[in-house]
């Protein structure tokens, strides 16, 4: 999730806010004062988001922060951060394989809108290969383990308000499937008008742009407060392994699961090597005997630079984790996951607004023995825009039991980067644009702008760029190959 920052003017108003609730006292003022306006909008809400949604905004009127001594990071140990490589091996006994399995949950972030990229509805829907979307792919890995193992991996949704409706009439499709899934929804928090500190909603915006979901980092308390927690626990299950819907890569990984059970640890943050295409993302650090999650919005503006950096910060969050289940009852319960408060500013309808939200990877710190692994970067293949559907859906990978895996015939161990100009931002208008995906094994990176399309059977190898002149249609036609190529018109190709 992008960290956004508030406008100056923001800030100041805020600000002033909270030099008005400097005192505990005063904090329960204002926050009294904001129970009253919301008396009817809480009506909409269960006791525990009302508690929740309060218990954030008392946090962040306070001022509350975890100020980061730049001094005092170190880099964490082989110890801390565990290769890959390095964990041990599970054995090739089926008996212990589904032992291990049906101590197993996995949970997708489902909350999210395609709209990015054009689309309606939950993201987790865009097809990505062979007619396949998302959510089958992700119901055919688990099918195919509970299936070779005898085993029972049930799948859980975490929607959000947006994509709860449609969620529930597509999971529909899998009831015959030997797969539970499970859903349920996060926290709906009305929007705060940024000027006031008056929810959205008391102002006469009923609908849903009043509210919002307050980030994936309510993935813990949503899970206790469903019923679905303690259900799981009876069952035996002991840990989830919660990823984005929209991560290609992020399959079961049955060394991982071992390593946590044999080794007594309560949560694993999958980290990886980052690259220059990587360097806003959170890393993890030491830090007073801890491991945590560094974000860019917490770096000191002196130090971003050396932030992004990949020689000092070396790896990046994946937002793949692996959490024991007893851990977050316990830390819920105790109300001990305080992560770190985003302010996230908005314009609903010409007002700003602010959403307070929370991310999941900022737990790690309140989590027994927690670690990070890193993984390689094959569990790391996010879709967010259709330039990364380019990909996943060419030669440069295949697809099997609803694993997309990388074609071994590609020689270069990176992709290749590919940047579409705004004609092909929708997923309608890139499908249309493309008679097939070409073939991409030896391209570097590729950049298209203006009104292009391609024909089918097209080869593309090396730096390939193709820029349409203003106002100028440029079909590219079959069959073609264009390698380290430039190309503005017919007469390049």
């Amino acid at each position: 999730m992008a960290t956004a920052t508030l406008s100056p003017a923001d800030t100041e108003k805020l600000s002033k806010l909270k030099s008005a609730a400097g005192s505990l006292n005063q904090i329960r003022h204002v926050l009294m004062i904001l129970i009253l306006f919301i008396f009817d909008v809480f009506a909409l809400l269960c006791e525990n988001e009302k508690s929740g949604f309060i218990n954030l905004v008392s946090r962040y009127l306070s001022g509350e922060a975890q100020h980061i001594e730049w001094s005092k990071i170190q880099t964490p140990t082989d110890k801390v951060v565990i290769p890959y490589d390095n964990l041990a091996t599970v054995p090739e006994d089926p008996v212990e394989t589904k032992k291990l399995l049906d101590k197993l949950v996995v949970l997708k972030l489902n909350g999210g809108l395609g709209t990015t990229m054009g689309c309606t509805g939950p993201k987790s829907v865009i097809e990505v290969r062979d007619g396949l979307t998302f959510l089958d792919l992700i119901v055919i890995q688990i099918e195919t383990l509970n299936s070779k193992y005898g085993c029972n991996v049930p799948l859980l949704l975490m929607n959000s308000f947006n994509t709860h409706e449609d969620t529930q009439k597509i999971v529909e499709k899998y009831s015959k499937s030997n797969i539970q899934i499970h859903t349920f929804n996060q926290s709906q928090y009305p929007r705060l008008v940024a000027e006031d500190f008056i929810p959205l909603p008391c102002k006469g915006n009923s609908g849903k742009d009043g509210w919002y979901p307050p980030g994936h980092g309510d993935v813990f308390p949503s899970l206790m407060n469903s019923g679905k927690l303690d259900s799981l626990l009876s069952q035996g299950k002991e840990f989830v392994f919660v990823a984005n819907s929209d991560n290609l890569g992020a399959v079961v990984d049955l060394k991982i699961l071992n390593h946590l059970i044999q080794n007594k640890n309560e949560y694993s943050m999958e980290v990886t090597p980052k690259t220059l295409a990587d360097v806003k993302g959170g890393t993890l650090i030491s830090y007073e005997g801890k491991v945590q999650l560094l974000e860019i919005a917490q770096v000191p503006d002196e130090h971003v630079n050396e932030f992004k950096s990949i020689e000092k910060f070396k790896i990046f969050n994946t937002n793949n984790l692996w959490v024991s289940l007893k851990a977050i009852k316990r830390l819920v319960q105790a109300d001990a996951l305080k992560m770190e408060i985003i302010p996230n500013p908005k314009e609903v309808d010409g007002i700003k607004v602010l959403q307070l939200e929370t991310a999941a990877g900022a737990a790690i710190r309140f989590f027994d023995h927690a670690i990070g692994t890193n993984v390689p970067r094959s569990r790391f293949l996010p879709v967010k825009a259709t330039s990364d559907l380019l990909l996943v859906q060419s030669d440069l990978y295949t697809s099997s039991d609803g694993f997309v895996i990388r074609n071994e015939a590609r020689a270069n161990p990176a992709n290749p980067s590919i940047e579409l100009g705004p004609e092909f931002k929708k997923v309608g208008n890139f499908l249309g644009r493309f008679k097939s995906i070409p073939s991409i094994l030896e391209l570097d990176s590729l950049k298209v702008t203006g009104d292009v399309w391609f024909g089918s059977g097209i080869t593309l190898k090396g730096k390939v760029t193709v820029a349409a002149k203003p106002g100028v249609k440029l079909e590219i036609p079959d069959g073609a190959v264009l390698e380290n190529k430039e190309i503005h018109g017919p007469e390049d190709i």
